[in-house]
């Protein structure tokens, strides 16, 4: 797997923003069935500068899709992490192949590396990506803040999108292992300093 950093600093709070599968395929096949997914964008957008300005790393999550004609497939434009939302220089891209982001991936010892502690957790495919990095998150000594208006997801057979997201943001909130927990706040209150 490639990662690519582009001069991720030393974090002096121990909190990261971790965005998850933002990328041009989900993003523009979600956005018609989602929870409001311009807003999700903008949101997201808004939680990067919060986190720019407090010197807060800004770390990407880019799913490889692996079997043929995959649209996460790497090269193809749907590939891309979104334009609204994509990486600056200094900024950390890692590449994953399954749901959860730490699964043979070198998130974990990213985040060890650079102090992180706790991650506030944005991006696509709620009772997916979102959903397993979150409680792989606090499985493995972080704390969790889920950002509950910044993560989208398409509408099932059984749930419109908003369904899934409001069922997810009730269902994480609190969840803890040990003394580790998810919190789920509206972007508007998240701070980063």
């Amino acid at each position: 797997m490639n990662e690519t950093s582009m001069g991720a600093s030393i974090l002096t709070n121990g909190t990261a923003l971790l965005v998850v599968d933002v990328q041009t395929g989900v993003v523009d096949w979600s956005l018609p069935t989602s929870a409001g997914g311009d807003l999700v964008l903008t949101r997201i957008s808004d939680l990067q500068a919060k986190a720019r300005a407090a010197d807060c790393p800004v770390i990407y999550i880019q799913h490889d899709g692996q079997e043929e004609g995959h649209p996460l497939t790497p090269g193809l434009p749907g590939w891309e992490i979104h334009s609204a939302i994509a990486p600056v220089e200094g900024d950390l891209v890692i590449h994953k192949r399954a749901c959860d982001s730490f699964f043979e991936t070198t998130l974990d010892s990213e985040l060890v590396a650079l102090g992180i502690k706790h991650l506030v957790v944005v991006g696509c495919r709620t009772q997916y990506c979102i959903d397993t990095t979150c409680r792989s998150a606090v499985a493995r000594g972080y704390d969790v803040t889920l950002a509950g208006d910044a993560h989208m997801t398409v509408d099932t057979e059984n749930l419109k999108a908003a369904q899934i997201v409001a069922h997810h943001n009730e269902t994480l909130d609190e969840l803890d292992a040990g003394s580790h927990i998810i919190r789920v706040k509206q972007s508007s209150e998240i701070e980063f300093t």
